[in-house]
């Protein structure tokens, strides 16, 4: 059976056309794989020689530079990198600005005077204004009154201590050798 020329000759210029447009749209996907990739590279980092030596192994291999690229590129973008190191730094100074009790380590507010979990006193209120004020200064800075003209002093653990005059001595209780006496008994000595 013999086929007739002209058919022959029309199903070989369709078999070229198909060719070309196949080449066409292989040529047209290999461009896209390049530009594709330098795309990808460029969001991914700055390095100059990186860009050209992507570029050329996926201009040069195609399909298989490009799966290789894939494997190997970074996995983040840096768009990527620079959010998630905006979200670490707020986080950081989220915790930096956070006060704990020296105590009991429980999460305080700035304003507490005492920690009320433990009753540790954390801040002091000023006499004169009565804004708070840390423990080491030694003047409040919103009305100027010293610290030490502060009566509000409290103890380690948040309970008052007592004050005395500057020339009274504390009550000295003299117990004779040998039992216990009851508090009736007991002699109130003066100082000297």
């Amino acid at each position: 059976m013999q086929f007739p020329p002209e058919l022959l000759n029309s199903i070989g210029v369709v078999l070229e056309v198909i060719v070309a447009l196949i080449t066409a749209l292989l040529v047209a996907f290999w461009i896209s794989l390049v530009v594709w990739t330098l795309k990808d590279i460029r969001s991914r980092t700055r390095d100059v020689f990186a860009w050209l030596l992507v570029m050329l192994l996926v201009l040069a291999t195609g399909p298989i530079g490009w799966l290789l690229y894939s494997l190997l590129r970074p996995r983040e973008t840096m768009a990527e990198v620079y959010d998630r190191q905006l979200e670490e730094e707020a986080l950081l100074r989220d915790i930096t600005t956070r006060r704990a009790c020296p105590h009991c380590q429980a999460v305080t507010e700035p304003e507490w005077l005492l920690c009320p979990h433990c009753r540790t006193e954390l801040r002091r209120s000023c006499a004169e204004c009565g804004r708070p004020l840390d423990l080491n200064w030694i003047a409040c800075p919103y009305c100027t009154t010293p610290v030490g003209a502060s009566t509000n002093h409290q103890g380690e653990r948040g309970f008052p201590i007592p004050e005395t005059a500057p020339n009274e001595q504390p009550l000295l209780f003299e117990q004779p050798p040998g039992d216990s006496l009851p508090a009736a008994e007991l002699v109130y000595e003066e100082p000297v």
